[in-house]
């Protein structure tokens, strides 16, 4: 089987600024009890995914295009790039910020513990 993404604008996803573009490539009814997303994720300049928690969960973001800044539960700040991998554990706080020039692109997968 084949199918096409498709692109859910998200405003202020997890209270950050400005929108996100989710891309699902397997969406949340198909990953069932496994998980909730699985997806390309874009984050324009001056736009973010706002500090929020993970419980009963885990998330990955897979950085493939651009530069971010990852804000990790620790309120560290490191700036990230294309190849790095982000990882949110089980009860972990995290946000991340696009406070550069270009279009700032990840995988995200949000699965069950």
């Amino acid at each position: 089987m084949v199918e096409k993404e498709t692109c859910t604008v998200k405003e202020n996803l997890g209270g950050g600024k400005g929108r996100a573009l989710v891309y699902n490539i397997v969406s949340s009814e198909k990953l069932g009890k496994v998980g909730r997303m699985y997806a390309r994720v874009v984050l324009e300049p001056g736009c973010s995914v706002g500090w929020h928690q993970h419980n009963g969960e885990t998330e990955p973001y897979y950085i493939i295009k651009g530069h971010a800044d990852f804000i990790d539960n620790d309120k560290s700040i490191t700036k990230v790039g294309p190849g790095d991998i982000c990882t949110i554990e089980d009860g972990q706080y995290h946000s991340i910020e696009n406070n550069y020039d270009e279009n700032m692109e990840m995988i995200a997968l949000i699965y069950n513990l």
